[in-house]
Protein backbone atom coordinates (compact mmCIF):
# COMPACT_ATOMS: atom_id res chain seq x y z
CA UNK A 1 0.00 0.00 0.00
CA UNK A 2 2.86 2.28 1.09
CA UNK A 3 4.71 1.94 -2.34
CA UNK A 4 1.30 1.76 -4.69
CA UNK A 5 0.59 5.44 -2.63
CA UNK A 6 4.48 6.50 -3.34
CA UNK A 7 4.22 5.66 -6.78
CA UNK A 8 1.16 7.77 -7.51
CA UNK A 9 2.14 10.55 -5.39
CA UNK A 10 5.57 10.70 -7.89
CA UNK A 11 3.58 10.44 -11.19
CA UNK A 12 1.31 13.25 -9.71
CA UNK A 13 4.22 15.53 -8.63
CA UNK A 14 5.69 14.46 -12.19
CA UNK A 15 2.44 15.79 -13.81
CA UNK A 16 3.05 19.13 -12.08
CA UNK A 17 6.47 19.35 -13.58
CA UNK A 18 5.37 18.63 -16.93
CA UNK A 19 2.28 21.31 -15.91
CA UNK A 20 4.46 23.89 -14.93
CA UNK A 21 7.12 23.63 -17.78
CA UNK A 22 3.98 24.58 -20.26
CA UNK A 23 2.83 27.11 -18.21
CA UNK A 24 5.89 28.76 -17.29
CA UNK A 25 8.48 28.30 -19.63
CA UNK A 26 6.02 27.58 -22.85
CA UNK A 27 3.29 29.23 -22.68
CA UNK A 28 3.33 31.35 -25.76
CA UNK A 29 3.48 28.34 -28.09
CA UNK A 30 0.88 27.16 -30.07
CA UNK A 31 0.85 23.84 -29.30
CA UNK A 32 0.78 24.93 -25.43
CA UNK A 33 -1.64 27.84 -25.21
CA UNK A 34 -4.23 25.92 -27.86
CA UNK A 35 -3.49 23.02 -24.95
CA UNK A 36 -5.26 25.18 -22.51
CA UNK A 37 -8.10 26.29 -24.43
CA UNK A 38 -6.67 29.77 -25.10
CA UNK A 39 -8.01 31.75 -28.53
CA UNK A 40 -5.12 33.01 -30.22
CA UNK A 41 -1.16 34.49 -29.87
CA UNK A 42 -2.47 37.53 -28.56
CA UNK A 43 -4.52 35.79 -25.71
CA UNK A 44 -1.65 34.07 -24.67
CA UNK A 45 0.90 37.29 -24.83
CA UNK A 46 -2.04 38.94 -22.27
CA UNK A 47 -2.46 35.59 -20.50
CA UNK A 48 1.24 35.06 -19.90
CA UNK A 49 1.98 36.38 -16.39
CA UNK A 50 -1.00 34.57 -14.44
CA UNK A 51 0.12 30.91 -16.31
CA UNK A 52 3.70 31.82 -15.54
CA UNK A 53 2.85 32.65 -11.82
CA UNK A 54 0.57 29.68 -11.87
CA UNK A 55 3.04 26.95 -13.11
CA UNK A 56 5.49 27.90 -10.02
CA UNK A 57 2.30 27.09 -7.79
CA UNK A 58 2.16 23.71 -9.05
CA UNK A 59 6.05 23.30 -9.37
CA UNK A 60 6.14 24.07 -5.83
CA UNK A 61 3.38 21.49 -4.90
CA UNK A 62 5.14 18.83 -6.96
CA UNK A 63 8.78 19.60 -5.05
CA UNK A 64 6.82 19.38 -1.88
CA UNK A 65 5.53 16.01 -2.82
CA UNK A 66 8.99 14.69 -4.12
CA UNK A 67 10.85 15.69 -0.97
CA UNK A 68 7.91 13.64 1.21
CA UNK A 69 8.49 11.16 -0.77
CA UNK A 70 12.34 11.09 -0.35
CA UNK A 71 11.48 11.11 3.66
CA UNK A 72 9.15 8.66 3.41
CA UNK A 73 11.70 6.13 1.35
CA UNK A 74 15.05 6.96 3.18
CA UNK A 75 13.06 7.04 7.00
CA UNK A 76 15.39 3.89 8.13
CA UNK A 77 12.89 0.71 8.84
CA UNK A 78 12.30 0.04 12.03
CA UNK A 79 14.31 3.10 13.93
CA UNK A 80 12.24 5.83 15.38
CA UNK A 81 12.71 7.92 12.46
CA UNK A 82 10.39 5.21 10.47
CA UNK A 83 7.56 5.84 12.84
CA UNK A 84 8.31 9.43 13.54
CA UNK A 85 10.98 11.72 12.85
CA UNK A 86 11.47 11.63 8.37
CA UNK A 87 8.54 9.41 8.34
CA UNK A 88 5.43 11.67 9.73
CA UNK A 89 7.31 14.90 7.99
CA UNK A 90 7.40 12.71 4.21
CA UNK A 91 3.63 11.95 4.59
CA UNK A 92 2.67 14.94 5.94
CA UNK A 93 4.10 16.63 3.07
CA UNK A 94 2.94 14.01 0.58
CA UNK A 95 -0.63 14.43 1.99
CA UNK A 96 -0.44 18.43 1.89
CA UNK A 97 0.55 18.20 -1.50
CA UNK A 98 -1.11 15.54 -3.40
CA UNK A 99 -4.46 17.55 -1.16
CA UNK A 100 -3.70 19.86 -2.49
CA UNK A 101 -3.68 19.16 -5.84
CA UNK A 102 -7.01 17.02 -5.38
CA UNK A 103 -8.32 20.49 -4.56
CA UNK A 104 -7.16 22.06 -7.23
CA UNK A 105 -8.57 19.96 -9.95
CA UNK A 106 -11.53 20.20 -8.00
CA UNK A 107 -11.52 23.74 -8.11
CA UNK A 108 -10.65 23.00 -12.08
CA UNK A 109 -14.08 20.96 -12.18
CA UNK A 110 -16.21 23.27 -10.73
CA UNK A 111 -15.47 26.09 -13.40
CA UNK A 112 -16.93 24.30 -15.95
CA UNK A 113 -17.34 21.22 -17.87
CA UNK A 114 -15.14 21.46 -20.46
CA UNK A 115 -12.60 21.16 -17.91
CA UNK A 116 -13.44 18.31 -16.43
CA UNK A 117 -11.67 16.23 -18.68
CA UNK A 118 -8.18 18.26 -17.31
CA UNK A 119 -9.15 18.10 -13.54
CA UNK A 120 -9.55 13.85 -13.97
CA UNK A 121 -6.10 14.43 -15.27
CA UNK A 122 -4.58 16.53 -12.85
CA UNK A 123 -6.49 15.02 -9.74
CA UNK A 124 -6.78 11.28 -10.18
CA UNK A 125 -3.41 10.23 -9.09
CA UNK A 126 -2.93 12.53 -5.89
CA UNK A 127 -6.05 11.48 -4.73
CA UNK A 128 -5.02 7.56 -5.37
CA UNK A 129 -1.96 8.73 -3.18
CA UNK A 130 -4.00 10.41 -0.66
CA UNK A 131 -6.23 7.59 -0.02
CA UNK A 132 -3.73 4.48 -0.26
CA UNK A 133 -1.17 6.23 2.01
CA UNK A 134 -4.02 7.02 4.26
CA UNK A 135 -4.53 3.72 4.47
CA UNK A 136 -1.61 2.30 4.99
CA UNK A 137 -0.63 4.64 7.88
CA UNK A 138 -3.91 4.02 9.47
CA UNK A 139 -3.45 0.14 9.38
Amino acid sequence: MILASLLFAFLAAALHVFIFTMESLTWTRPATWKRFGVASQSDAETTRPLAYNQGFYNLFLAIGAFIGIGCIALAPEGSAQSTAGQSTVGWTLVFASCGSMVLAALVLALTGKKYLRAAVTQGATPLLAVVLGLLAVVR
